[in-house]
This record gives C-alpha cells, sequence and structure tokens, in this order.
C-alpha cells in the first residue's frame, strides 16, 4: 500500500502545541484555563484515530517538512510502532486531563497554569516522537520531552524536589549527550542515512561486527528513558513530583518514549536479522531479564506505594525490550502490545496512589489498614490494575505476557520464561498485600477520620481500571498493529 501524505501526523503535535500556548495565555481565567486540556486531548485522539484504518490496512501516513542535511529530513511517518504509543498516549492524556484537575484544585498546588502548560507540552513531544521518520526527528522530540517534564518533576521547589529533578536531568540528559550523541554520528557516517527502514537502516551495511555492537549499546543506554539497569535510578527519584507528573512520567509519555525508541532501534535501525546475527538479542535479553528481576525485588521492600510502583516499572518496562530482543514473532507482538497493557494498568495504580494521598494524607503501605472501606472505588481499581500487572486474565497483562511467554518458548529460551514467571510470582507478592490491607486489615482507631472520594480523582481512576480490562477482552486493535510490526 502506498504511503498516503496527510498533515495530520503534523496537527496531532500542534494540538498538544497550541493548548499549551493557550493555557498560558488564560493563567488568570482558571476554569477556561482548566478547561483547554480535556479539549485538547480529545481533538489529539481524534485525529490519531482518523489515521487508523490506513495504518491497519498496512500503510503509513507520511509528511515531510524539510532537509537538515543529505539523507536526513525533519519528517513525520505514521506507521503501526508509532500507532501504538500514539494511540496510548493521546488516549490516556484525556483521563490525566481530568484527574490533574481534581488532584491540582483538591490540594491547592501552586504554579498550577506551568503545571498544565508543560504536561501538555510533554504529550505533544510524545506524539512527535511517535510519528518521526528518523532518527533525527526522534531524538529531537525525546530531548524536549526531557526538557519539558524537568519543571513538573521539580514542581514542589522543595529540597527533595530539586535533588530528584537534577538527577532525572542528569541521567536522561547526560546519557543523550554522550552516548545517544556518539550512536547518530556512527549510524550517519556508516549508513548516509537516519531514516527508519523495515529490515534495518544497518542491514546491509559494510561495517564490523565491532563497531555494529557498541553503536547498538550505545543507543540501548543512550535512551535512559527505558530505564534499562543500570540506567534507572532517575526513575524513583523522580517521584518527588506530584502524582499526575508520576502518572505521566511512568505510563503515558516518558518511560514509554524510551522503550519505544528501543523498539525502533531493533526493529527499525538494526533489524531483527542483524541483531540476531550478532548475538545482541540474546545479550539484552539476560541484561534485562536481570533489571526485571532486580527491580521487582527492589519494589518488595519498598514501604511507599510510589517507590513501591516505580521500581515496578522499572521491571515492566524490561519486559517490552525483552519481548523485541527475543526476535522471536510472538514474542516481539507480545512486547509491543505491552505498551500499552503496561500503560491503562500503571496509570491506574498511580492514579489510586494519588487518590489515597488526596483522601487521606497517606503515603506508606504500612498505614493503609482498612482504607479500602473508605475508598472502595480506589481500592477497588487499584486491586484490578494490581491482577493485570500480575498477568491475571481477563486483563490486558495477561495478553502481553501470554505472548512474551509463548515466544520464550518458540525462541527456544525457556530460561526467560522462568523468568516470566518469577517475576509474575513476585508482582504477586508486591502488590497483592496492599489490597488485603486495605480490605482486610483493622483500620487504626487514629484514621477513622472523614475520608472520602473525590470525584474527579476516583472516576479517571475507575475510567483506565475498565481500559485494562477492555484490552484484556477484547486485545485486537493493538494486536494487528504488533503484527504490522513484525510482518
Amino acid at each position: 500500500m502506498d504511503p498516503v501524505t496527510s498533515i495530520r501526523p503534523l496537527l496531532a503535535i500542534a494540538v498538544a502545541g497550541l493548548a499549551a500556548l493557550t493555557i498560558l495565555l488564560l493563567h488568570n481565567r482558571e476554569k477556561l484555563r482548566d478547561l483547554v486540556s480535556p479539549v485538547a486531548a480529545i481533538v489529539m485522539f481524534a485525529i490519531v484515530a482518523s489515521m487508523a484504518p490506513t495504518v491497519l490496512s498496512g500503510g503509513t501516513v507520511d509528511l515531510r517538512l524539510f532537509e537538515i542535511l543529505p539523507g536526513v529530513d525533519f519528517a513525520f511517518r505514521a506507521d503501526a510502532l508509532g500507532m501504538v504509543f500514539a494511540t496510548v498516549s493521546s488516549l490516556l492524556w484525556i483521563v490525566a486531563a481530568v484527574y490533574s484537575i481534581g488532584y491540582m484544585r483538591h490540594l491547592h498546588e501552586h504554579a498550577q497554569t506551568r503545571f498544565f502548560a508543560c504536561f501538555a507540552t510533554s504529550l505533544a513531544a510524545a506524539v512527535g516522537g511517535a510519528f518521526a521518520a528518523n532518527l533525527f526527528t526522534l531524538v529531537i522530540f525525546y530531548e524536549v520531552l526531557s526538557l519539558v517534564t524537568y519543571p513538573l518533576v521539580y514542581h514542589h521547589e522543595d529540597e527533595e524536589g530539586w535533588t530528584g529533578s537534577r538527577k532525572y536531568l542528569v541521567y536522561l540528559m547526560g546519557a543523550s549527550k554522550s552516548a545517544l550523541l556518539a550512536a547518530l554520528a556512527l549510524t550517519y557516517q556508516i549508513a548516509g542515512s537516519l531514516d527508519f527502514v523495515a529490515g534495518g537502516l544497518l542491514a546491509d551495511v559494510d561495517a564490523s561486527a565491532a563497531l555494529l555492537t557498541v553503536v547498538y549499546f550505545c543507543y540501548l543506554f543512550g535512551f535512559a528513558k527505558a530505564a534499562v539497569m543500570p540506567m534507572h535510578a532517575w526513575l524513583p527519584a523522580a517521584m518527588v513530583a506530584p502524582t499526575p507528573v508520576s502518572a505521566l512520567l511512568h505510563a503515558v509519555a516518558v518511560v514509554k518514549m524510551g522503550v519505544f525508541c528501543v523498539l525502533r532501534v531493533v526493529f527499525d535501525v538494526f533489524g531483527v536479522g542483524l541483531v540476531g546475527k550478532l548475538g545482541l538479542g540474546i545479550a539484552t535479553a539476560y541484561l534485562v531479564s536481570f533489571t526485571i528481576l532486580m527491580a521487582s525485588i527492589y519494589a518488595l521492600t519498598r514501604d511507599d506505594l510510589k517507590a513501591r510502583l516505580a521500581y515496578s516499572t522499572v521491571s515492566q518496562l524490561s519486559y517490552i525490550v525483552l519481548g523485541a530482543v527475543l526476535l522471536s514473532p510472538v514474542a516481539m507482538i507480545g512486547g509491543i502490545i505491552h505498551i500499552a497493557a503496561h500503560a491503562f494498568s500503571k496509570i491506574t495504580l498511580f492514579f489510586c496512589a494519588g487518590s489515597i494521598y488526596c483522601a487521606s494524607g497517606k503515603r506508606n503501605i504500612s498505614d493503609m489498614a482498612g482504607i479500602g472501606r473508605r475508598l472502595p472505588w480506589t481500592m477497588g481499581a487499584f486491586f484490578v490494575a494490581s491482577l493485570s500487572m500480575i498477568g491475571i486474565p481477563p486483563t490486558a497483562g495477561f495478553v502481553s505476557k501470554w505472548y512474551l511467554a509463548q515466544g520464550s518458548v518458540e525462541a527456544g529460551q525457556v530460561a526467560f520464561l522462568a523468568v516470566l514467571l518469577t517475576s509474575s510470582i513476585l508482582n504477586a507478592a508486591y502488590f497483592l498485600p496492599v489490597s488485603y490491607a486495605a480490605f482486610f486489615e483493622a483500620e487504626p482507631e487514629e484514621s477513622r477520620a472523614a475520608v472520602h472520594e473525590i470525584p474527579m480523582v476516583t472516576i479517571p481512576l475507575v475510567a483506565t481500571a475498565i481500559l485494562s480490562v477492555l484490552m484484556g477482552i477484547f486485545p485486537g486493535y493493538f494486536l494487528t498493529l504488533a503484527d504490522g510490526v513484525v510482518r
């Protein structure tokens, strides 16, 4: 199918950028300002959805703006992999926008105009990365996302916020300025282009295996948002941000941009054939398996709920990379759809953590005994999302983990099947006690104050919990897109 030339990829980005500008202009009119994000999110999602029929049919939606260097354009292309990321980002922005309004208003947070403007710009950067047609365009939006989320991390402007945000910026910008820049330069020198190519831009180049291996690992660690150990420490440190930001970082934009970039490198820069020929797939699989298990063990030891969720994210992101580098078609499909499965479930969990804090001021799991009887919708949604993270049917997490498990067997790598099963047991060990304590442990006498759920916070988290179940029952859209990538 021939590519369709259209301005729609740029329009999807422009909607969020225009929303950010409008928010800044309406800083003195709070009600109108707060309305901008949900409206823009709906419009962005509609634009993204309008490209779905073309992409589901095997086509692409292309837009070339201008040439930077010979063989390097600033250009956009909506293809199957990009549509997975863009659909998740634009859809979840709708519920995140509503949740953020409820959360920020209830806690009377300062600098709300800056918060909402940066939030909108981060979604513009995420969708820009999703629709990037080449490495140059992708890295531009990757860097914009790092910079614009920095004010969100230091939002509280206290000592803890400044410390966490510095680590956030040093890891993300430091990695890109060194490893990532080197990888880009070497790729351009070797291939004379930075375009994404089906089968791999570097698949047929005349270069040594040692050089290509160096380039590969420069990409893997340069895209530090993927949080592969040891490039993960920024992620727990960023938990000093308000909970809507944590949800943005861990489910919608930032970390998904990281793993999305790694998938682009595996599929469209190196190609499955070259990754297998160089033995990079199995090496990466062992590396991310270590990340999966160690991060799960770290999560098990954390009492702060957001910290536990943060280490869970580090672990779950490596599921996505593992699926790609196993180089089995079924495993690759599992890795791709885990982008959506994890997003729907993890944003629910962070929304629930924020709801608990808004209603009760509690952060630590050890203080949450009996809170499920006060916040039944919140803790019910938390339980559903926990089941998805563990991989229990009929949730989204079951579908992606099923494909990953099948793909491990298909690739003849039973060791990684054991990693997946062990990780799921660890998931259960650190998620289920939270729900058990909330519903079945006795509430302390001193905690029986007036605690109630906040509608503008609770409704979005219930919606995302429902999404995590609906994807488990009806995964067809994401499976079709993933199959389009693998084919």
